[in-house]
């Protein structure tokens, strides 16, 4: 019996019975059960686990951005941060400089130039502005201190350290936004390993610095999330009296909860071609004057909203790229 009590902890100190054994008792319960999945799921080995958390740092910032984001704010207010005219002659600029590239990413995804044109420039300003945290602390923070979205982040952190093995990225170095989203396009790491793409063909997708991988990524993303070509993504509509708002605005997300024959049947009014079964849904957007004014969002509409979630999101993408596109169409482009 002797002997085997030496024998048991002697395995025990090697770490034969697994990872949990050789965990610190520096970790939460949270953090200890991480570490145990990411070597359990993916065979990682719990001491690299252990050395990512220990480089990382809870940050209040993060906590307090994400308590407060653009996307709370009233319509009136939001858009006027993306629709300025010197974001749309940058947006033109950068049009002119991609053109070759944006033409390539529209005929092999269907998505058109200016919607991709218009995601960079409400992301990142055309690439300018890519988020000043470190990747690493956004995710640590909100997956361990932030419980409203914890499972979450916790899960984007998880996919943060499989990207960076992939790509052989400095996990400790990379900027982004308060959510962890990087690069051009503000991808968050799960897209990123889904969703990016070498697009110019050099054996890297790299969307930190390279505008070409950026735009096609971006394309690639709407046309695997049904982005359907040639057609519109939403429409100005007017309500009658009697129709209740209220009902055919409300629902879960932003799924189209209605379709366009349906909408006409409530008395909303608006011009389109559309078939009657199309999947459609309306929203409203709130105005300086207290009024608010009515979009029926369509297929594409929604596509949008996988990028980002929040109506005033895709409202925004929307109405930058027409005005890039009617811009464009003046000028003889």
């Amino acid at each position: 019996m002797k002997k085997l009590r030496c024998l048991l902890v002697a395995c025990c100190a090697l770490g034969f019975f697994g990872s949990t054994t050789a965990l610190s008792s520096e970790w939460s319960d949270a953090e200890r059960q991480f570490i145990q999945q990411m070597h359990k799921d993916h065979q990682i080995p719990p001491a690299e686990t252990e050395a990512l958390l220990r480089a990382a740092t809870k940050s209040q910032p993060i906590i307090d951005a994400i308590s407060r984001p653009w996307e709370a704010r009233p319509w009136h207010e939001y858009y006027t941060i993306f629709l300025t005219d010197r974001r749309l002659q940058e947006g033109l600029a950068f049009w002119e400089a991609h053109e070759d590239t944006l033409i390539r990413a529209r005929k092999q995804y269907g998505v058109p130039e200016e919607v991709i044109v218009a995601i960079l420039g409400v992301e990142t300003y055309y690439g300018r502005i890519m988020g000043q945290h470190r990747v690493l602390d956004a995710l640590y923070t909100l997956g361990f201190h932030y419980p409203p979205r914890q499972t979450f982040f916790r899960s984007e952190l998880a996919q943060f350290m499989l990207l960076t093995r992939e790509e052989s990225l400095p996990a400790e170095e990379l900027m982004g936004s308060y959510a962890g989203a990087m690069g051009f396009g503000q991808f968050i790491s799960s897209s990123y390993r889904h969703y990016a793409v070498d697009f110019d063909d050099d054996g890297q997708r790299d969307l930190l610095g390279n505008v070409v991988d950026a735009i096609g990524s971006v394309a690639n993303y709407f046309a695997r999330h049904h982005w359907r070509d040639a057609q519109p993504i939403a429409i100005p509509a007017w309500v009658s009296g009697d129709t209740d708002v209220a009902a055919l605005t409300s629902g879960r997300g932003q799924v189209l909860t209605h379709t366009v024959g349906e909408l006409h049947e409530q008395g909303v009014r608006f011009i389109t071609a559309m078939p009657a079964d199309t999947k459609a849904r309306l929203f409203a957007f709130e105005e300086a004057d207290g009024g608010h004014s009515y979009w029926v969002g369509l297929p594409n509409f929604y596509a949008i909203t996988r990028y980002n979630h929040s109506p005033l999101y895709a409202m925004a993408v929307f109405q930058l790229s027409e005005q890039l596109r009617q811009h464009r169409a003046m000028a003889g482009q």
